[in-house]
């Protein structure tokens, strides 16, 4: 993995970028290999040995100059060196939520909140986490609901949005040595879409956009959302949306009563968001 990683962000860089020449036809994307070496201050048969995985423990020290070569963010300079096996653990991840996060999200009546971990596993729910996402059967793991759940495509109106953030964090939170996370690649690999984005090696964590949804019982709904690392358990993260005032609350109001969470699209019945308007 550390190879293809390197490889797929190599082929980013142009010549410009790098503030090198570039006067010759190319016949490769990006930078050459020799490129990066002189960049990162290597020997070229030490980085191709990198890439082709004949090498397989640089240094904290080497992984920066490469991280400084090839642009890496901070996101993805984190990725390498876990990678590489260099960042030290945190300690053991753990999929059990506790009481006091569990009351704590349970108490967030006007706010959708749920937990999760590093493969984007739906650990805990509030109520109206429930409700926002019960289209989903099952609303289990974010990344299984984006590429193979059908309810999908209509939920997310910024589908192609959602599918490469989920991808791009499914890539920075998960140990890239994880069993689990083989048997989620390929179960998600049947997606040409997860397929494509998968090869890019894309790193980023959550951002603090706003998410936009199209939910069957209340319509149109953005959300400004927000994660939080839980210290006391390596792994897992809390998330929590909000809407601003006005329609998009009035919206999150209506879905937490117990009509708009009775499956109304399912029923034939006219959505509440359509009914509440004639």
């Amino acid at each position: 993995m550390l190879g293809e990683f390197l490889k797929a962000h190599r082929a980013r860089v142009s010549p410009e970028d790098a503030g090198l020449p570039s006067h010759t036809q190319r016949k490769v994307k990006g930078l050459r290999r020799e490129e990066v070496a002189v960049l990162a201050g290597v020997s070229a048969d030490y980085y191709a040995r990198l890439e082709q995985g004949r090498e397989t423990n640089p240094s904290a020290q080497v992984l920066d100059a490469l991280s400084r070569a090839l642009r890496l963010d901070t996101d993805a300079r984190a990725h390498l060196h876990r990678l590489a096996g260099v960042v030290a653990e945190e300690g053991h991840e753990t999929d059990v939520v506790s009481p006091e996060l569990r009351r704590l999200i349970s108490g967030l009546h006007d706010m959708p909140a749920f937990v999760m971990n590093s493969l984007l596993d739906i650990l805990a729910t509030n109520a109206l986490a429930d409700a926002l996402y019960e289209p989903f059967t099952p609303a289990d793991n974010a990344a299984r609901m984006t590429f193979l759940d059908p309810a999908a495509k209509s939920f997310y109106p910024r589908w192609q949005w959602v599918a490469q953030s989920t991808v791009a964090h499914l890539r920075r939170t998960a140990d890239p040595k994880s069993q689990r996370l083989e048997h989620m690649v390929a179960e998600l690999n049947q997606h040409p879409v997860f397929r494509e984005l998968w090869a890019q090696h894309e790193v980023r964590g959550k951002t603090q956009d706003a998410k936009d949804f199209v939910h069957p019982a209340v319509g149109p709904l953005t959300l400004n959302y927000h994660s939080f690392d839980v210290r006391e358990a390596p792994g897992q993260f809390l998330v929590i949306y909000q809407a601003e005032p006005g329609p998009n609350a009035d919206a999150l109001k209506l879905l937490a009563t117990s009509r708009a969470t009775s499956g109304t699209a399912s029923t034939g019945t006219t959505p509440l968001w359509l009914a509440a308007r004639s």
